[in-house]
């Protein structure tokens, strides 16, 4: 076994998330996890890949999802906070997900012109509509709101150490986990606890295919194919150099293209998800690297 350590939502796509100490694991993920868009003035989807200063985004919802709050991780720049009355009813629009046609709730022009000034590019603010029915690929079947694909991302701090020996020799300097930007951190047993620690194992993720986490149970979908975000300082919402991808190319290239860390999972029973729950995989499978 191994335990979680961090949980993080992150309540607006491609925006700063927050690690919570216990929470709802929905259908669609981590209670409000990627339940709201930022989106072009056309319906586009924006991401950290081309709009790194969306992690400059510090957003918070209220538990029955009724209120959000956007707030500048750089306030000294004039970015006040903007607390919102979330919208449900309002008219539905077109939005575009990589490609794919979803449906979303605009959240007003007051939304708009603040993520417009703080983005520096014409922005608009969506919400998932409780009518969204998306299916989620992968081994197994799920539904997420907008996030990229499955509604979990599980990484294990085994992972990221190992990531750290090898960037080290190459004269790099370690990452924080928010690189990666996790759903589900898991680590080693902790002392004193019996029972098989595979938790400092890395990438022990990539094999789990069935686990229970408190009362939800999780179903591997695919590995996490990693892309431009992690190049991203979560902290500056710039680009930095090159690194984590120059290490991973080097030792996790993936069969199917790209290079992979971490491994994303659908919710097969929703629950109660809390720090310190143990990770009990009921099923093991074979790396796909």
């Amino acid at each position: 076994m191994a335990t979680v350590v961090e949980l993080i939502t992150y309540p607006v796509k491609g925006c700063a998330g927050t690690s919570v100490d216990s929470t709802h694991l929905t259908p669609a993920g981590l209670a409000h996890d990627r339940s709201f868009m930022v989106v072009s003035v056309d319906g586009v989807y924006r991401t950290q890949r081309r709009d790194p200063r969306l992690a400059l985004v510090r957003p918070t919802v209220s538990a029955d999802g009724s209120r959000l709050t956007l707030a500048s991780a750089q306030p000294e720049s004039g970015h006040g906070a903007l607390h919102l009355d979330v919208t449900t009813s309002a008219p539905r629009r077109d939005v575009d997900l990589f490609g794919a046609t979803y449906r979303g709730i605009d959240q007003g022009d007051e939304a708009a012109a603040w993520l417009t000034d703080l983005l520096g590019t014409p922005s608009r603010l969506v919400r998932v509509p409780p009518e969204h029915d998306r299916k989620t690929d992968g081994l197994t079947p799920g539904t997420s709101g907008y996030a990229d694909s499955s509604a979990v991302h599980v990484l294990s701090r085994a992972s990221l150490a190992h990531l750290h020996t090898r960037m080290a020799q190459r004269g790099a300097p370690p990452l924080a986990m928010d690189r990666f930007r996790p759903n589900i951190v898991i680590d080693s047993l902790p002392e004193g606890c019996q029972g098989e620690d595979w938790g400092a194992e890395p990438h022990a993720e990539d094999r789990i295919r069935r686990a229970t986490i408190g009362a939800a149970e999780l179903g591997y979908t695919k590995l996490a194919v990693r892309c431009a975000v992690t190049l991203v300082d979560q902290k500056a919402g710039a680009r930095g150099g090159p690194e984590p991808l120059r290490t991973l190319a080097g030792y996790r290239r993936f069969s199917a293209g790209g290079v992979v860390f971490g491994a994303k999972f659908a919710v097969v029973r929703p629950g109660k998800l809390s720090v310190g729950d143990e990770v009990a995989v009921e099923a093991w499978g074979d790396a796909e690297t």
